[in-house]
């Protein structure tokens, strides 16, 4: 026989709603990947001086549902000392806080 405790009404709604605390993923990583883009078209532009501008953030989905993890993916535009690159900033929701900018998409624009 299956004896419920009275508390566990009250409990397991608290403890499914405990991984939905917080700002969204996407949301929470945002400064780190505009950052990181700004540190590579910092380097790559040899300007110490840019500054970024987010253009477009989504969520994509791991290529199966068994493996992988959600990544957020952001499109970061920087510019600074006459010059501008774009770069996709790749964040993947596995704890790490970590963020992976990829090389500009063209060489710089000016």
């Amino acid at each position: 026989m299956l004896i419920l405790r009275p508390s566990l009404v009250v409990e397991m709604p608290v403890l499914l709603s405990a991984r939905a605390s917080g700002p969204p993923f996407i949301d929470s990583m945002q400064p780190t990947a505009v950052d990181m883009a700004v540190r590579r078209g910092a380097f790559e532009m040899n300007c110490p001086d840019a500054k970024g501008d987010l253009l477009s953030s989504e969520v994509i989905q791991p290529i199966s549902f068994r493996f992988g993890y959600e990544r957020a993916e952001y499109t970061v535009g920087v510019s600074g000392c006459g010059k501008r690159n774009s770069y996709v900033v790749i964040c993947p929701d596995n704890g790490s806080k970590s963020c992976f900018a990829s090389a500009s998409r063209e060489d710089s624009i000016q």
